[in-house]
Parts: structure tokens; C-alpha cells; sequence
């Protein structure tokens, strides 16, 4: 009993310290939800890129990839996503572009991808969709085709892909159901063996484990500048360990970085 007692308080006070500011901005309290991101499949473009020492990379995404203010290009997920890849990877020039825009279905965002793959030669592919297919009840057979549709686009540019799916909210998530799109996105990425951020069981996580209060997210800009830092540090993770895999499997070398591991 004097042990159970003793995890319980070890597990509030864990709780408690992750919902500090100061705690949840650092790789701790990001990484609360490290085992949800996993790298299953390779990426191989982007190995090969890693190898020549430069790695493109655009970011595909609606407004939830970005943040407001002056400062919010600065602060959002992709910029976040080049500097911890930047560190990850010395060595190594890494550009990340971003091609957001409000409102777009999976099927607008195959014309933004296309002019994207002309324009930016991208070795990998970040495509963050979902939620604005599920807030007007697109057919879900059809924005699985568009899915299908980018992905062959990529694959005739021999560009690597990473799916990112909805971000989680409290207030929203009765309101909106997406269900059939989560499910989509994670059935396409496992037939065409493409990497899946899974950004909803993510930032549902560490709302449940107390890291950040997104119920507030949307009142508080420092909250959500956290929540993208951890996002792109996450993010930068499960690329760097799908290039990883790459290697491993299709050049036979040592690792280009050891998996799990932010170098400052």
C-alpha cells in the first residue's frame, strides 16, 4: 500500500511539473508523448538527402499550421520543424517551406502540391489535412482519393511523404466528427507504407497528462507557440528516425543520428 501510495504522488507531481510553462516548452514535457510517434516505414529520399548534406522539405498544410502576430511564422510548427532538424542534423542544410492556406480540402491542396513539387523540388513532403474535409462533411471515400491522388504526385517526383492529421481540442472534438477521416488517413498511409504524424493522439496526450491546457490554446498565443515547438521538435524526431530506417535497411551504414535524441 506505502508503494502504490508513493507512485501515486510521483505521478502528481509529475503531472503538476509537466504543466509548468518553462517545463512543457522543453523536450521533457514534449516528449511525453514519444511513443506515439514511431517510424514504421523509411524514407528514403530523404536519406539520400541527408547523405548529399541538404534536405528540402514543404510543409502542406491549412491554418492550423500556422500562428498569428508578427512573430507567427517565426513561432509556428514548420519553422520549428527546420530548427530542430537543423539540429539534429549538423552538418546538413535543411529549408523548410511552408504552403499553408485556410479552408482547403485534401482535394484543393493536390493543385497546391503539384505547383509545390514544380517549384520547391521537395525531398520530403509534410501534408497536414483532415479537419477542414471533416468540418464540411466531405465524402470520405473522395478525400481518401485525394490522399491517394498527392501521393502518386509525390511518388512520379520521388518525394517522400509524412501525413499529419488533425489537432485535438477539447472544445471542438464533440462538435466535429472525425472519426472516418482519422481513419483514412491512418488505412491510405499503411497500404502506400507512409509515415503518419499522428498529431490528434498527440496533443490529445498531453492534455490528459496535464504537459499543455489546450482548452486555453486558442486563448493564450504563448500556448500555442508551445504546442507547435513540441510539434515540430516531434515532427523532426520521426523524420530523422524514417531516414534512419532508410539507411539502415537500403545503404548498410551506421546511423545518421541516434533516434530519440534533440542535440542542442
Amino acid at each position: 500500500m506505502k508503494v502504490l501510495m508513493t507512485a501515486v504522488v510521483m505521478t502528481a507531481t509529475l503531472a503538476a511539473t509537466l504543466a509548468t510553462p518553462s517545463f512543457a516548452a522543453d523536450e521533457g514535457g514534449c516528449f511525453v508523448a514519444g511513443n506515439l510517434v514511431q517510424a514504421d516505414f523509411a524514407l528514403p529520399h530523404a536519406a539520400a538527402a541527408i547523405a548529399a548534406k541538404h534536405l528540402n522539405v514543404v510543409v502542406l498544410g491549412s491554418a492550423s499550421s500556422s500562428l498569428p502576430g508578427a512573430s507567427g511564422a517565426t513561432n509556428a510548427y514548420p519553422a520549428r520543424l527546420e530548427a530542430s532538424l537543423t539540429r539534429r542534423l549538423p552538418g546538413v542544410a535543411v529549408k523548410v517551406v511552408s504552403h499553408t492556406k485556410a479552408r482547403e480540402t485534401a482535394a484543393d491542396m493536390v493543385k497546391t502540391l503539384r505547383q509545390a513539387l514544380q517549384d520547391e523540388k521537395p525531398d520530403l513532403v509534410v501534408w497536414q489535412t483532415g479537419t477542414v474535409d471533416a468540418m464540411l462533411g466531405v465524402d470520405p471515400d473522395q478525400f481518401q482519393g485525394a490522399l491517394a491522388e498527392g501521393l502518386d504526385a509525390l511518388r512520379d517526383n520521388k518525394s517522400d511523404a509524412v501525413f499529419m492529421n488533425m489537432q485535438y481540442s477539447p472544445r471542438t472534438d464533440s462538435m466535429i466528427a472525425m472519426g472516418a477521416y482519422v481513419e483514412a488517413m491512418r488505412f491510405i498511409a499503411v497500404q502506400r507504407e507512409i509515415l503518419l504524424f499522428d498529431r490528434l493522439a498527440v496533443m490529445n496526450d498531453w492534455n490528459e497528462m496535464g504537459v499543455f491546457d489546450l482548452s486555453a490554446a486558442t486563448k493564450k498565443i504563448d500556448v500555442a507557440e508551445q504546442v507547435h515547438d513540441c510539434i515540430g521538435r516531434l515532427l523532426s524526431r520521426l523524420i530523422v528516425d524514417g531516414a534512419n530506417l532508410a539507411k539502415a535497411s537500403n545503404m548498410g551504414a551506421g546511423p545518421m543520428d541516434t533516434p530519440h535524441r534533440e542535440i542542442h
